[in-house]
């Protein structure tokens, strides 16, 4: 009897924290072994050459979500994890998404059912909380906490989405006493309203005037104003999707007194900018996300973010809305105003081989910065270490084999999602994962998808622990916990 179901040999093993060449043995999905002449092995992969590296974590991305203004993404649980094993993803964490109204228990139900049969590598789910109500916030939301759903996310905009900020801080302190993470989109939103029906009145409606009601302005208000909430309750919170230097630096002042504010960016803000938008006809309208690409000097700015650690994590955003029929970008016909065009851009089978082109590749980053952005850092955030992110044993069997060589230039042809376009057309990597296992199995390998229909697992997430408050109090009042303790100090 084999020792191994599969041993992969003569790689370079490399994590967040070390390089090594070793033989890696795989049993019943699990890494078992990591040493040198492992033999044994019912199946041998031959890894010279090649970087062996954990399999990525996908933790920000839209699949099989309805949306409010009724457009529907194109990427159902297998179109969207066959494109995320292809891009050396093998775990994604999209969100069940809570309408107002609706219980949360029943949508996280309804999303279960959505995933279930259809996804070819693991996936958790963050909540989307719309409506915080007593019962959502008393009883729903601890109960799905302690059931492994121990992150959501809270919108600052969209007329659909968004809380005000005493709702923002009863969110905040539920999460702060259940020990559960906050991600947060923060744009003002009266600031983007105000702006576009100015712009509109004036007759500025087209693709490029996006840019323009989203400020960068209102994003750094509303991120000052997040983390001032969060400080209020001493909670920790993640900023998603940041795209502008203001809000860049709002993050780094807060980490550097101290507080437990993280941050998250996504390829739009280092490969697209607002001219992306300023295209001929509609076609801008590919590039539109929120909030948007800033100009080419601001992804300097996001650069300089993941190289120095503002950044925690890397994701796509994957927001797989179709630019052609009436469920996506041109529900409302091509030519519509900005307003009516669904925001967001597919993005999660390119996300760690651009990172890798244009980071590693020219030595913006280091690959052990790399790895630590695109898995381990995502599986510690959201209570997935050291099942997830790592190569070690005991750990799930969720590896990438990546030739460092490789060129590939992106196409949509190429790629393995439901869209019928990518606004990374023609870009030109170095560096492309070759082989991918998740759980043990190969299910990407030379360019084909040899997955088993329905072999991702739903992994609940334990609490994380960069969710853990810092202990700290305004004035010896703790918020969270409706008390006071100590002497009032000014």
């Amino acid at each position: 009897m084999a020792s191994f179901d599969k041993v992969i040999t003569g790689g370079e093993i490399v994590t967040a924290s070390d390089r090594y060449f070793a033989d890696i043995g795989i049993k019943d999905g699990v890494i078992a072994a990591i040493g040198r002449d492992l033999d044994g092995a019912a199946e041998v992969i031959d890894a010279a050459g090649k970087l062996v590296l954990p399999g990525g974590i996908d933790s920000h991305c839209h699949i099989d979500q309805p949306s409010s203004s009724g457009a529907i993404t194109a990427d159902d649980f297998e179109s969207g994890t066959r494109s995320a094993a292809c891009g050396g993803t093998t775990m994604i964490i999209p969100f069940a998404a809570q309408h107002r109204g609706q219980s949360l228990r029943a949508v996280v139900q309804d999303y279960h059912a959505r995933a279930e049969g259809k996804a070819h590598t693991d996936y958790a789910f963050h909540l989307i909380i719309s409506d915080p109500t007593d019962q959502v916030l008393g009883q729903e939301l601890p109960a799905l906490i302690k059931d492994g759903y121990t992150s959501f996310k809270i919108y600052l905009t969209y007329d659909s989405l968004k809380l005000d900020d005493r709702q923002v801080l009863d969110v905040l302190a539920t999460a702060r006493r259940e020990g559960a993470m906050v991600m947060i989109h923060a744009e003002n939103h009266d600031v983007i309203n105000w702006l576009t029906e100015r712009l509109l009145e004036s007759g500025h409606d087209a693709p490029p005037f996006h840019a323009v009601a989203h400020a960068a302005a209102a994003e750094r208000e509303a991120t000052h104003r997040a983390i001032t909430l969060a400080e209020i309750v001493d909670q920790p919170m993640l900023v998603v999707h940041v795209s502008a230097k203001a809000a860049i630096d709002e993050i780094r002042e807060a980490k550097a007194r101290g507080l437990k504010i993280y941050g998250e960016t996504c390829p739009q803000y280092l490969f697209l900018t607002a001219h992306d938008m300023d295209r001929e006809g509609f076609e801008g309208a590919k590039y539109m996300c929120s909030p948007p690409p800033r100009d080419k000097a601001n992804q300097e700015h996001v650069w300089n973010g993941l190289t120095s650690g503002v950044f925690d994590v890397f994701s796509s955003d994957h927001a797989p809305y179709l630019y052609s029929g009436d469920e996506g970008k041109a529900q409302h016909g091509h030519g519509c105003g900005f307003h009516r065009v669904a925001n967001g851009v597919p993005g999660l089978e390119i996300r760690m081989p651009l990172l890798f082109s244009e980071g590693v590749r020219t030595g913006r980053l280091d690959i052990h910065r790399f790895v630590d952005l695109c898995c381990t850092r995502p599986a510690r955030m959201y209570g997935l270490s050291p099942r997830k992110g790592t190569i070690a044993v005991g750990s799930d069997a969720d590896i990438v084999l990546w030739d460092t060589e490789k060129t590939v230039t992106i196409t949509q042809e190429l790629l393995h999602d439901n869209m019928d376009y990518t606004p990374y057309e023609g870009r030109v990597c170095t560096g492309w994962p070759v082989l991918t296992l998740t759980g043990g199995e190969v299910v990407y390998r030379d360019g084909e998808f040899v997955a088993r229909k329905g072999k991702g697992r739903f992994i609940p997430c334990d609490l994380p622990e960069t969710a853990k408050p810092l202990g700290q109090s305004i004035h010896g009042f703790n918020p969270a916990e409706g008390r006071y303790a100590g002497r009032y100090e000014a």
